[in-house]
């Protein structure tokens, strides 16, 4: 069922949607949030479709804010709000509410969409497109107990996630995150089956893509080890190396849906990791309302630590090379204490019968070298 309301306040917004529900034959509210969208005219269909799908999880109140751009300055200092409610069918198993903002008024949605949120029921705001830098202090955002965003439309996503990193509040998440939730569970489980330490990480995936970025930095946060990022063809994320003591340990994906596990000892397994719609994505995020703390850890670890040597192991070069050295001039000095003994004013067969001794004297230095050498490291 739709309604057409042009011109039009949220009094009236909510009359409709009463009205609504008592045409249809259900009075009574079921819904456990208010999920709000704001969008644009070009991305509005895309989006709305995939909260619908999500709604079968999810019964929610879905709010669309769509604010337009007045071409003459006469509508621009007009105000004016359109809306479109939908119940039953049309809205999936919720409402739908498509808010159309007009001139000084879509300066002002959250005052539009403040007495539309139903009572006492967590409200998560998602921005499929445009998302202010800093969500927590957006007008929308403010109200919200998560907010969403995707890094992934932005047009420098990498550049992107550095600011995300600066602004983040408790409560924010990207569905660039939520892309790589299969990933992580699955190499979860993959160190899960072996005993031994991971030294190395190499993350494969196509160019200017934050979900290849995230991972590498959750990677190196968690396992405290340098981790690569490399570019492919994509699709998205196509490969996971992590270099161990016990072996390899790899997950390939090179299609976009079906990835091999292999660990070294181990025959490969197939493993079903395709790529996700919207629709999936968002209904994972509606599973949890409270900050995640996990993603915030590898979002502040920072996309510029990546491809970096660790300082324990830039340092290790100069610690041995400051060893040998020291070993030389320790032996060296060893050798010029021996030929500088007072034997050397000895006759010349005296010097010749003690010259053996010398031998076993400088090899006994060099044997001890070594020693010195891994004292040093």
């Amino acid at each position: 069922m739709k309604i057409d309301l042009t011109d039009t306040t949220a009094g009236e917004i909510n009359k409709a949607l009463v009205q609504g529900r008592r045409d249809i034959g259900t009075p009574a509210v079921g819904m456990v949030l208010t999920l709000v969208i704001v969008t644009d005219e070009e991305n509005a269909y895309d989006a709305l479709k995939a909260a619908n799908d999500a709604s079968r999880e999810h019964p929610s109140r879905t709010l669309v804010v769509i604010k337009r751009i007045s071409r003459t300055p006469r509508d621009r200092t007009s105000s004016r709000l359109d809306a479109e409610v939908r119940v039953g069918a049309e809205a999936g198993t919720g409402e739908t509410v498509i808010l159309r903002l007009y001139g000084e008024v879509s300066q002002h949605a959250d005052s539009v969409v403040l007495p539309l949120l139903l009572p006492d029921a967590p409200v998560v705001v998602w921005w499929p497109v445009n998302a202010p830098l800093d969500p927590a202090k957006d007008p929308l955002g403010a109200l919200a107990q998560r907010r969403v965003t995707d890094t992934y439309t932005a047009e420098e996503p990498v550049r992107e996630l550095t600011a995300r990193a600066d602004a983040y509040t408790p409560g924010d998440t990207d569905l660039s995150w939520t892309r790589i939730t299969p990933w992580r569970s699955m190499l979860a489980a993959a160190l899960d089956q072996v005993d031994c330490r991971v030294q190395a990480v190499e993350v494969e995936g196509e160019a200017f893509n934050p979900s290849c970025e995230l991972l590498a930095m959750w990677l190196a946060d968690r396992l405290d080890v340098p981790v690569r990022r490399s570019s492919s063809a994509g699709p998205g994320l196509t490969g996971v190396r992590m270099d161990t003591t016990c072996g390899p340990i790899t997950l390939d994906r090179a299609d976009g849906s079906l990835a091999t596990l292999s660990i070294k000892g181990q025959p490969g397994r197939a493993v079903a990791l395709k790529r996700r719609d919207t629709a999936e994505l968002i209904a994972e995020e509606l599973r949890r309302l409270d900050p995640d703390d996990t993603y915030a850890s590898a979002l502040r670890y920072g996309v510029d630590r990546l491809n970096a040597v660790p300082e324990q192991e830039a340092s290790k070069p100069g610690s041995a090379s400051t060893s040998d050295s020291g070993s030389a001039s320790d032996s060296g000095s060893a050798s010029d204490s021996g030929s500088a003994s007072p034997d050397a004013a000895q006759p010349a067969a005296a010097e010749a019968a003690k010259a053996p001794a010398k031998k076993a004297t400088s090899s006994r230095a060099a044997k001890k070298a070594p020693s010195r050498k891994a004292s040093a490291k």
